[in-house]
């Protein structure tokens, strides 16, 4: 019927984001979105792992430039977002990742790593 695999490996889903590639390892997290059944959609935002938070989660710093009218020029802004970790992807603190949103996971949850640039 289906394509059968060994128990520990998971099947991996291809998420088609560019400069993004699955990890090595598999997980059994069910907010992975590469072995769960988390979805992305949204925004795809570019960040830097600031420091980890709570089991599972970290604070990403995502920087922008903004337009400001009144004076017309731009200027840099930067914001803090707080992401869900799956376990199968090696992050440390000042890595540069992409982050995806998604479903709210928690109160404050609302995007998950999807991989280191």
């Amino acid at each position: 019927m289906g394509v059968s695999l060994m128990p520990e490996q998971k099947a991996i889903k291809n998420l088609q984001i560019p400069g993004v590639s699955p990890p090595s390892k598999s997980c059994s997290d069910p907010n992975c979105p590469w072995h769960g059944s988390l979805r992305v959609r949204g925004v795809l935002l570019e960040g830097i792992v600031e420091k980890f938070r709570a089991k599972g989660s970290a604070v990403v710093r995502h920087e922008y430039l903004y337009y400001e009218r009144k004076y017309k020029r731009y200027e840099w802004r930067k914001t803090k977002k707080l992401v869900h970790v799956p376990e199968c992807l090696d992050i440390k603190e000042g890595d540069k990742v992409v982050i995806g949103e998604t479903k709210p996971l928690s109160k404050t949850i609302k995007f998950v790593i999807l991989g280191k640039i």
